[in-house]
């Protein structure tokens, strides 16, 4: 009993209130993400339209996420972390009150490039927000916890989806927007704005701070370490993205049921669930560059087991393995980008690095269906294991740039704090 209490201590305790507040926002939002993850159900089968139509939905979601992530990142820069969340939110919510009316294919597409051009926004904001207010020794572990809520609010919502639909189709889009409203008033209410302002007090004044070190994004992407942890996350990304893409396609191919299929797909969050915490408090042993290169390969080599064969067994052990190369990667990842930006440009990090998620959301359905339909299933699988273990070797290669760059942020983080206390 002392040990477990021991464990939840470490895992729990020690973070401020406003992350929990930020927590149990993440949570609530994702527990009525009802309409994504079911659009493309919805678009061919309740509004029998083609498959066609629904592959280009969701790239024009992409595309809109691609935008309003950069987007976001600079807003939460210039008009603050809180503001960013709530408008955010609340637009998202709007949008997908909207697409619930959409029928036609030009309303359907406008419908979710608005969707995704709302959605996006929040995510460099709340990243920022969690850098801002849990210190660096325990960043992995604040990523990790909020990973955890994401895919548990997940988890929650697909299997309320039935229930929720009993009431029409359109109830989904509304139970979606209303738990997006009730995360931007937890948000609004119980989470005070962490921008630096006491360092910027104006737009006017963070303009001229930024145009002193010579531009805002162009300061980003000039950081040629980050710029390349950025692209190599995004190869690893259209790898991930095959579990959306390739691998449904393969279970439709070799016969594999509707509820075979979603048995083996809620794997993968019942292992998040069950799992993230206790590898993140392992993993912390590790220099998070090695953490994030071996974790890369290890998705890659989650995709390639799908070589052995065709069976259920074959579909659990690949969802198995690319779950933990996830647990491993996702969290370590945002607390890398959190550690090497500056302070009154983390959004603008944040934004970047969410293109690469927007990005992927794009390319990965585009590359794996293509190849699929083209060549089949074993140049896909040999082509994820091939690209996921050269960026984790890039990953390593880069390691020691970014822990330098990561030292030079500290430091200039830390000089900006005596800089207050001293004015």
């Amino acid at each position: 009993m002392t040990r477990l209490r021991l464990a939840a201590k470490s895992t729990f305790g020690g973070l401020p209130a406003a992350f929990w507040w930020v927590w149990t926002g993440s949570l609530v939002n994702r527990m009525g993400s009802f309409v994504l993850p079911f659009l493309a159900f919805y678009i061919t089968g309740p509004l029998h339209r083609s498959a066609a139509l629904a592959g280009l939905i969701a790239a024009l979601f992409g595309v809109g996420a691609c935008i309003s992530g950069v987007v976001g990142g600079i807003l939460t820069d210039r008009v603050g972390r809180k503001p960013t969340m709530v408008v955010s939110l609340s637009a998202n919510a709007a949008t997908i009150v909207a697409l619930g009316y959409a029928h036609s294919p030009a309303m359907l597409a406008t419908g979710a490039l608005a969707v995704g051009l709302a959605a996006n926004a929040y995510r460099p904001a709340v990243n920022a927000m969690i850098a801002d207010i849990v210190p660096d020794h325990d960043r992995v572990r604040a990523y990790s916890l909020n990973f955890w809520a994401v895919n548990m609010g997940f988890s929650v919502s697909m299997m309320l989806m039935g229930v929720v639909v009993e009431f029409g189709y359109r109830a989904l889009f509304y139970a979606d927007a209303a738990s997006t409203v009730l995360c931007a008033l937890l948000i609004l209410v119980f989470v005070r704005d962490t921008t630096p302002t006491v360092v910027i007090e104006s737009v006017a004044a963070e303009a001229a701070s930024i145009d002193k070190r010579g531009g805002g994004m162009r300061t980003v992407l000039r950081d040629r370490p980050f710029v390349a942890f950025v692209a190599t996350t995004l190869v690893v990304l259209v790898v991930f993205g095959q579990c959306n893409a390739a691998q449904p396609i393969a279970m439709a191919h070799d016969g594999i049921s509707a509820a075979d299929y979603g048995r083996i797909s809620a794997l993968n969050g019942v292992m998040i669930v069950l799992l993230q915490l206790p590898l993140t408090r392992w993993l912390k042993r590790f220099p998070q560059g090695h953490i994030l290169a071996v974790s890369s390969t290890v998705i890659g080599l989650g995709f390639a087991v799908m070589l052995l064969g065709h069976s259920i067994a074959v579909y659990v052990l690949s969802v198995t393995v690319w779950t933990l190369g996830e647990i491993g990667n996702t969290p370590t990842a945002s607390s890398i980008v959190a550690r090497m930006a500056p302070a009154d440009l983390r959004g603008r990090y944040q934004g970047l690095y969410m293109l690469a998620w927007s990005g992927s959301s794009v390319l990965a359905p585009l590359a794996g269906g293509i190849l699929f339909a083209e060549f089949g299933g074993t140049p896909v699988w040999i082509g994820c294991l091939v690209l996921a273990g050269t960026a984790g070797l890039m990953q390593l290669r880069i390691g020691s740039r970014v822990e330098r760059g990561i030292a030079s942020a500290v430091l200039a983080n830390e000089q900006r704090a005596a800089d207050l206390v001293t004015a």
